[in-house]
Protein backbone atom coordinates (compact mmCIF):
# COMPACT_ATOMS: atom_id res chain seq x y z
CA UNK A 1 0.00 0.00 0.00
CA UNK A 2 1.28 3.20 -1.05
CA UNK A 3 1.03 4.11 2.97
CA UNK A 4 2.90 1.80 4.04
CA UNK A 5 6.70 2.05 3.77
CA UNK A 6 7.79 0.51 6.92
CA UNK A 7 5.99 -1.35 9.83
CA UNK A 8 7.68 -1.11 12.93
CA UNK A 9 6.75 2.26 14.00
CA UNK A 10 3.10 0.96 14.16
CA UNK A 11 4.01 -2.38 15.73
CA UNK A 12 6.30 -1.19 18.38
CA UNK A 13 5.03 -2.23 21.89
CA UNK A 14 4.97 1.08 24.11
CA UNK A 15 2.23 0.61 26.39
CA UNK A 16 0.83 4.23 25.08
CA UNK A 17 -2.70 3.79 23.79
CA UNK A 18 -4.14 5.74 20.53
CA UNK A 19 -5.64 8.96 21.84
CA UNK A 20 -6.76 12.24 20.85
CA UNK A 21 -4.45 15.37 20.70
CA UNK A 22 -7.40 18.48 19.74
CA UNK A 23 -5.53 21.29 17.69
CA UNK A 24 -7.84 23.95 18.85
CA UNK A 25 -11.45 24.17 18.86
CA UNK A 26 -13.16 27.34 18.91
CA UNK A 27 -13.38 29.57 21.47
CA UNK A 28 -15.91 28.40 24.18
CA UNK A 29 -18.22 30.99 24.16
CA UNK A 30 -18.89 30.00 20.50
CA UNK A 31 -18.31 26.53 21.19
CA UNK A 32 -19.33 25.52 24.41
CA UNK A 33 -20.66 22.16 23.52
CA UNK A 34 -17.18 20.79 21.73
CA UNK A 35 -15.30 21.76 25.44
CA UNK A 36 -18.14 20.43 27.42
CA UNK A 37 -17.75 16.97 25.42
CA UNK A 38 -14.18 16.83 26.55
CA UNK A 39 -14.63 16.30 30.21
CA UNK A 40 -17.09 13.58 29.32
CA UNK A 41 -15.26 10.57 31.44
CA UNK A 42 -13.45 7.89 29.30
CA UNK A 43 -12.68 9.98 26.28
CA UNK A 44 -9.34 9.17 25.21
CA UNK A 45 -7.67 12.44 24.88
CA UNK A 46 -3.71 13.15 25.17
CA UNK A 47 -4.08 17.12 24.97
CA UNK A 48 -5.54 19.68 24.47
CA UNK A 49 -4.82 22.97 22.50
CA UNK A 50 -5.81 26.56 23.87
CA UNK A 51 -6.16 29.05 21.21
CA UNK A 52 -7.51 32.12 22.87
CA UNK A 53 -7.21 34.82 20.51
CA UNK A 54 -4.73 33.40 17.31
CA UNK A 55 -2.76 33.30 20.69
CA UNK A 56 -2.86 33.76 24.67
CA UNK A 57 -5.11 37.01 24.02
CA UNK A 58 -4.45 40.50 25.90
CA UNK A 59 -5.88 39.90 29.03
CA UNK A 60 -7.01 36.71 31.06
CA UNK A 61 -10.43 35.25 29.81
CA UNK A 62 -12.61 33.69 31.83
CA UNK A 63 -14.21 31.24 29.49
CA UNK A 64 -11.33 29.96 29.01
CA UNK A 65 -9.42 29.67 32.39
CA UNK A 66 -12.52 27.54 32.52
CA UNK A 67 -12.57 25.37 30.09
CA UNK A 68 -9.06 24.83 30.82
CA UNK A 69 -9.49 24.65 34.53
CA UNK A 70 -12.23 21.67 33.90
CA UNK A 71 -10.09 19.73 31.73
CA UNK A 72 -6.70 20.20 34.08
CA UNK A 73 -8.89 19.07 36.86
CA UNK A 74 -9.49 15.59 35.07
CA UNK A 75 -5.85 15.32 34.60
CA UNK A 76 -5.52 16.26 30.66
CA UNK A 77 -3.00 18.69 29.45
CA UNK A 78 -3.46 21.57 28.05
CA UNK A 79 -1.09 23.29 25.48
CA UNK A 80 -1.10 26.91 24.87
CA UNK A 81 -0.97 27.29 21.26
CA UNK A 82 2.25 28.98 19.51
CA UNK A 83 2.59 30.39 15.96
CA UNK A 84 6.05 30.35 14.61
CA UNK A 85 5.10 31.33 11.56
CA UNK A 86 7.68 28.93 9.74
CA UNK A 87 10.10 30.59 11.42
CA UNK A 88 8.89 34.38 10.74
CA UNK A 89 8.08 35.12 14.64
CA UNK A 90 10.26 36.26 16.92
CA UNK A 91 12.11 34.48 19.37
CA UNK A 92 10.72 36.69 22.13
CA UNK A 93 7.58 36.65 20.78
CA UNK A 94 6.67 33.14 20.99
CA UNK A 95 8.76 33.44 25.15
CA UNK A 96 6.43 36.64 25.83
CA UNK A 97 3.33 34.29 24.90
CA UNK A 98 3.92 31.64 26.58
CA UNK A 99 4.46 33.25 29.65
CA UNK A 100 1.20 34.51 29.32
CA UNK A 101 0.15 31.32 28.73
CA UNK A 102 1.51 30.32 32.25
CA UNK A 103 0.69 33.09 34.00
CA UNK A 104 -3.18 32.81 33.34
CA UNK A 105 -3.77 29.08 32.31
CA UNK A 106 -1.44 27.39 33.82
CA UNK A 107 -0.25 25.37 30.50
CA UNK A 108 1.51 21.99 30.84
CA UNK A 109 3.30 22.82 27.61
CA UNK A 110 3.03 24.37 24.38
CA UNK A 111 1.77 23.66 20.40
CA UNK A 112 4.58 25.49 18.21
CA UNK A 113 2.50 25.46 15.49
CA UNK A 114 3.73 26.05 11.96
CA UNK A 115 7.07 25.06 12.88
CA UNK A 116 9.99 25.42 10.46
CA UNK A 117 11.19 21.71 9.04
CA UNK A 118 14.44 22.43 7.13
CA UNK A 119 17.66 21.84 9.04
CA UNK A 120 18.46 25.04 8.68
CA UNK A 121 16.18 26.26 11.20
CA UNK A 122 16.83 23.50 13.70
CA UNK A 123 18.89 25.71 16.21
CA UNK A 124 16.31 28.52 16.76
CA UNK A 125 14.02 26.24 17.71
CA UNK A 126 16.38 24.41 19.38
CA UNK A 127 16.88 27.63 21.42
CA UNK A 128 13.09 28.20 21.53
CA UNK A 129 12.02 24.79 22.95
CA UNK A 130 15.05 24.85 25.58
CA UNK A 131 13.46 28.28 26.74
CA UNK A 132 9.99 26.89 27.08
CA UNK A 133 11.31 24.14 29.30
CA UNK A 134 12.97 26.33 31.04
CA UNK A 135 10.36 28.08 32.15
CA UNK A 136 7.45 25.64 32.36
CA UNK A 137 9.25 22.54 34.21
CA UNK A 138 7.89 19.69 32.65
CA UNK A 139 6.33 21.29 29.69
CA UNK A 140 5.07 19.19 27.26
CA UNK A 141 6.31 20.25 23.34
CA UNK A 142 4.79 19.33 20.55
CA UNK A 143 6.33 20.62 17.08
CA UNK A 144 3.55 21.63 14.60
CA UNK A 145 5.35 20.60 11.35
CA UNK A 146 2.33 19.27 9.40
CA UNK A 147 4.67 17.36 7.71
CA UNK A 148 7.78 15.32 7.99
CA UNK A 149 10.81 17.43 8.82
CA UNK A 150 14.15 17.02 9.27
CA UNK A 151 15.18 14.57 11.57
CA UNK A 152 16.84 16.71 14.15
CA UNK A 153 13.49 17.85 15.11
CA UNK A 154 12.62 14.30 16.42
CA UNK A 155 15.70 15.08 19.42
CA UNK A 156 13.83 18.53 20.36
CA UNK A 157 10.32 17.85 21.38
CA UNK A 158 8.14 15.29 22.53
CA UNK A 159 6.39 15.02 19.53
CA UNK A 160 6.07 15.88 15.97
CA UNK A 161 2.83 16.50 13.97
CA UNK A 162 4.14 15.18 10.60
CA UNK A 163 0.77 15.24 8.76
CA UNK A 164 -1.86 17.69 8.73
CA UNK A 165 -4.22 18.14 5.87
CA UNK A 166 -6.95 16.83 3.75
CA UNK A 167 -7.89 12.78 3.61
CA UNK A 168 -7.60 13.60 0.05
CA UNK A 169 -3.65 13.52 0.58
CA UNK A 170 -3.39 11.67 3.85
CA UNK A 171 -4.93 8.58 2.53
CA UNK A 172 -1.84 8.13 -0.44
CA UNK A 173 0.66 9.47 2.43
CA UNK A 174 3.84 7.58 3.05
CA UNK A 175 5.84 7.98 6.21
CA UNK A 176 9.08 8.76 6.34
CA UNK A 177 11.51 5.84 6.89
CA UNK A 178 13.50 7.90 9.54
CA UNK A 179 10.37 7.50 12.14
CA UNK A 180 10.93 3.66 12.52
CA UNK A 181 13.73 4.64 15.03
CA UNK A 182 11.01 6.43 17.36
CA UNK A 183 8.07 5.03 18.87
CA UNK A 184 4.43 6.13 18.25
CA UNK A 185 4.00 8.16 20.84
CA UNK A 186 6.46 10.84 19.10
CA UNK A 187 4.03 11.21 16.46
CA UNK A 188 0.58 13.29 15.68
CA UNK A 189 -1.93 13.15 12.87
CA UNK A 190 -4.61 15.71 12.24
CA UNK A 191 -6.83 14.91 9.20
CA UNK A 192 -9.48 16.55 7.75
CA UNK A 193 -12.05 15.79 5.33
CA UNK A 194 -12.35 12.24 6.59
CA UNK A 195 -15.97 10.76 5.36
CA UNK A 196 -17.42 9.00 7.43
CA UNK A 197 -17.11 5.72 5.33
CA UNK A 198 -13.31 5.89 5.68
CA UNK A 199 -13.22 6.44 9.23
CA UNK A 200 -11.92 2.97 9.66
CA UNK A 201 -9.49 3.38 7.04
CA UNK A 202 -7.71 6.15 8.21
CA UNK A 203 -7.42 5.09 11.81
CA UNK A 204 -5.68 2.06 10.13
CA UNK A 205 -2.75 4.35 8.37
CA UNK A 206 -2.72 6.15 11.30
CA UNK A 207 -1.69 3.03 13.41
CA UNK A 208 0.29 1.90 10.94
CA UNK A 209 2.29 5.13 10.24
CA UNK A 210 3.05 4.97 14.27
CA UNK A 211 1.60 8.30 15.37
CA UNK A 212 -0.50 6.83 18.77
CA UNK A 213 -1.61 10.99 18.94
CA UNK A 214 -4.57 11.42 16.17
CA UNK A 215 -7.54 13.53 15.42
CA UNK A 216 -9.88 12.95 12.44
CA UNK A 217 -12.70 15.01 11.18
CA UNK A 218 -14.92 15.22 8.38
CA UNK A 219 -14.97 18.92 8.87
CA UNK A 220 -13.76 20.59 5.80
CA UNK A 221 -11.06 23.99 5.52
CA UNK A 222 -13.50 24.44 2.52
CA UNK A 223 -10.54 25.63 0.50
CA UNK A 224 -8.55 27.34 2.82
CA UNK A 225 -11.53 29.64 3.67
CA UNK A 226 -12.28 28.10 7.22
CA UNK A 227 -10.48 26.36 10.00
CA UNK A 228 -11.79 22.30 9.50
CA UNK A 229 -10.62 21.88 13.19
CA UNK A 230 -12.72 24.77 15.32
CA UNK A 231 -16.12 23.00 15.50
CA UNK A 232 -16.32 18.72 16.62
CA UNK A 233 -16.55 16.01 13.86
CA UNK A 234 -20.00 14.73 13.07
CA UNK A 235 -18.71 11.19 13.98
CA UNK A 236 -17.45 12.06 17.55
CA UNK A 237 -19.46 9.55 19.49
CA UNK A 238 -18.45 6.78 17.24
CA UNK A 239 -14.79 7.74 17.04
CA UNK A 240 -14.60 7.98 20.63
CA UNK A 241 -16.19 4.51 20.88
CA UNK A 242 -13.33 3.85 18.18
CA UNK A 243 -10.42 4.75 19.77
CA UNK A 244 -11.61 3.68 23.77
CA UNK A 245 -11.73 0.26 22.81
CA UNK A 246 -8.10 0.27 20.45
CA UNK A 247 -7.82 0.71 16.96
CA UNK A 248 -8.93 -2.10 14.54
CA UNK A 249 -6.07 -3.88 12.66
Amino acid sequence: MPHLTSTTPGTATTGVRTGFGIPGYAHPLVAPAEWGELTRPGTPLHWVVLNVSSGPGACPDPYCLEAAGRLRNMGVRVLGHLDAAYGARAFGELISEAHRYLDWYRADGFLLDRCPTGGTALPEVRRTVSTLREIRDGAHVVLGHGTHPHPGYAELADQLVTFSGPWSDYRWSQVAEWTADHPPERFCHFVHSVPRGHLDEALRIARWQGASTIYITDRTDRGGRTDPWETMPGYWDEIVSRIGTGVSE
